[in-house]
């Protein structure tokens, strides 16, 4: 019985995601798949559509066998701690043989020796880094520049083998790469796989005449009242009318507003500079910004802090982490290093019961799929996120924000 890993967010599930499921499975040969899904926020500092139960539901009926959280704190970070989460998951179940994930490159040959230099973290990759951080480049972008140089550099007569900065321009180029450190970095025997990413692009709007498009789009759809139907299996459509008809969605950072206008007022510097990246006076700076608004909205607040050196996504995941209260202490790399240390299990179809069986006797860490009989830092932050996440639902209920302890996980 050999397994695929998948990594994704689903927010929602559409037409994309089932191709590279297929392709997946048609790559690997794998008879099951596993699938390490984020919960209830996600890699851009976002809150997922609709919840990570609904989610499950989609992913389940696409065909996955399992789907297992990724701990909210690895889901709200940049790519490198995403990936390492996501990929320590994979290999602590003992049964997962290859990881497929979507590329815009399509091909392994250029991201498989760009990631084997780059898991070794040279000096000289850190301070290039370093450097292009304080001529005022963010991470990202200082990240993916300082790469290419000392890949390029470091080459026998400066050869360019590949355009390495055009290539970490590209999102799941650069996401995928960082699955590929991981996998070494961990020592992992997974085997990688990369599916090219076809159709719409990151940024793209809606194309009539397209079945594929991107999650933002049909995010950006949604938030304005249309139909993404033609872009989505009948059954993640079903789900998210169904979700959106019970008042649990679809969500996004204005659905927080309030509670994050009182979490931001009412909290000193001092109490706001200890949360997960709030670095080099980016308190001081929000409680300036706070008198001058106008209105307060999540969005006036993104764009009076936004600049050339804070992304609008690195924004957002500070504003989760001041939502969640997630301190720089528990979110401390050292800690991270180490792996969630534990599998969530979401939900499950019958197909997956037989690997279930196997990670039971095989994983490396325990599986859970009561968190109420288990105990750990990081799971009591999922719980509270989740918790977070319906409050605001239109009207959530005991069920709702309490769905970890009172519900099993999803099975079709």
């Amino acid at each position: 019985m050999t397994t695929v890993g998948i990594i994704a967010e689903y927010n929602p599930l559409h037409n994309g995601h089932v191709h590279h499921f297929e392709e997946a499975k048609r790559l690997s040969g794998a008879d099951h798949s596993i699938v390490i899904m984020s919960g209830p926020f996600t890699q851009r500092g976002e809150p997922a559509a609709v919840s990570k139960r609904a989610r499950t539901e989609m992913a389940l009926h696409m065909g996955a066998d399992v789907v297992i959280e990724l701990p909210v704190a690895y889901a709200v970070q940049p790519a490198e701690w995403f990936a390492f989460g996501a990929v320590a998951l994979l290999e602590a179940t003992g049964v997962v043989d290859s990881l497929c994930f979507g590329s815009e490159a399509g091909t392994l040959s250029a991201l498989q020796p760009l990631a084997e230099f780059l898991a070794k973290e040279s000096s000289a990759l850190k301070s290039e880094i370093r450097r292009r951080m304080a001529l005022g480049a963010s991470f990202p972008a200082a990240y993916s520049l300082a790469a290419a140089s000392v890949w390029e550099d470091s080459l026998p007569g400066k050869e360019r083998i590949f355009d390495a900065a055009g290539l970490l321009r590209q999102p799941n180029n650069s996401l995928g790469l960082h699955y590929l450190i991981a996998l070494r970095r961990l020592g992992s025997a997974i085997r990688p796989l990369t599916v090219p990413r076809t159709g719409a692009g990151f940024h793209d709007p809606l194309q009539s005449g397209s079945r594929i498009a991107s999650a933002t789009a049909i995010r950006q759809a949604l938030s304005e009242g249309g139909s993404p139907a033609a872009y989505m299996p009948d059954y993640s459509m079903s789900i998210l009318e169904r979700e959106h008809a019970a008042g649990r969605g679809p969500l996004n950072l204005e659905s927080f507003r309030i509670q994050l206008r009182h979490l931001l007022s009412t909290r000193t510097p001092a109490e706001l500079q200890i949360l997960q990246d709030m670095n080099e006076g980016l308190e001081n700076r929000l409680l300036r910004i706070l008198p001058s608004l106008p209105r307060f909205t999540v969005s006036a607040v993104l764009e009076a802090l936004k600049s050339k050196r804070y992304t609008r996504t690195r924004l957002q995941r500070l504003l989760i982490h001041t939502l969640l209260n997630h301190s720089k202490e528990e979110m401390a790399p050292a800690l991270l290093a180490k792996g969630p240390g534990y599998i969530r299990v979401l939900g499950f179809r019958e197909s997956g019961r037989p690997l279930l069986k196997q990670m039971k006797h095989r994983a490396s860490w325990p599986v859970v799929t009561s968190p109420a009989q288990f105990s750990h830092p990081m799971l009591e932050r999922d719980l509270q996120a989740a918790s977070a996440y319906a409050g605001a639902f239109s009207n959530p209920l005991r069920t709702d924000l309490y769905s970890d302890y009172l519900e099993p996980p999803v099975r079709i």
